[in-house]
């Protein structure tokens, strides 16, 4: 037994060389570097049809995004503008003087303002004219607020069929890209004698970016559009609101002007 013991003390192990541990870890260096995802060679390296989904898509982001940042400024500055003249309409404030301030210079008035100019005009033009009623000229001034409130609704809603359409469309796009992009994929496997996933993945991987690239354009254009359709409705109820209340008021200074 003592025999035993000693022998196995006596025995060494010997070390690995350096150079055999130095070459494994450059061996699985390359294999780690390999297995990165380098987007800008996927859409180089897809074909050709592809590569046009993907422009297709890059197109309607980037028009989509600035729709984005010019509706949000639209759509604040009405809500602001229309905050601001009903704080002087109810001010107290005669309707002659905000008439001749919406009218002066020949400035440009929108929302709001747009509506109160356009049924004050008519009322004031049908109570000039012989022969027109109380009730004609509040219909008149009625039908002026409507039209101008109609294109001042239009003018907000502008653009948003756009966002509407990139929301619903790209990803159908996208995955139409992917579709043909996998076709490829498998086609050139015919020629194979042996096929493995390591030759299919590249390019199912290019086909699949035109898929992450369809959703990248619909998720802010979807959002966009709930969002701006939301404060465009508001601001629709608001114009109404405020038509209907000025309607009130010119009504009974029309009865006042009746004999």
């Amino acid at each position: 037994m003592m025999s035993l013991l000693t022998a196995l003390q006596a025995t060494t192990v010997e070390a690995l060389p350096e150079d055999a541990t130095t070459t494994a870890a450059a061996a699985v260096a390359p294999a780690a570097g390999d297995n990165s995802l380098n987007l800008l060679n996927l859409v180089l390296h897809a074909s050709i049809p592809v590569q046009l989904v993907m422009l297709l898509l890059l197109f309607g982001s980037v028009a989509s995004w600035v729709i984005i940042f010019r509706k949000k400024r639209v759509l604040d500055r009405a809500a602001r503008e229309a905050e601001q003249f009903e704080e002087r309409f109810w001010s107290g404030a005669e309707l002659s003087k905000l008439y001749a301030g919406s009218t002066e210079r020949n400035r440009d008035i929108s929302g709001l303002e747009a509506i109160f100019e356009a049924g004050f005009r008519e009322f004031g033009r049908l109570r000039q004219r012989r022969g027109a009623d109380s009730r004609m000229q509040l219909e008149g001034a009625q039908r002026a607020m409507r039209a101008t409130g109609s294109r001042e609704i239009d003018g907000l809603e502008h653009n948003l069929e756009f966002l509407a359409n990139v929301g619903s469309i790209s990803p159908y796009v996208g995955l139409f890209g992917t579709v043909w992009g996998i076709m490829i994929s498998f086609q050139g496997l015919a020629n194979m004698k042996e096929a493995t996933i390591a030759t299919v993945a590249p390019g199912i991987s290019e086909a699949l970016i035109a898929t992450a690239m369809g959703l990248f354009a619909a998720i802010p254009a979807v959002w966009a559009y709930n969002r701006f359709a939301t404060k465009v409705e508001r601001l629709s109820v608001r114009y109404d609101a405020f038509s209907e209340e000025f309607s009130s008021i010119l009504q009974r200074q029309a009865n006042l002007d009746e004999p």
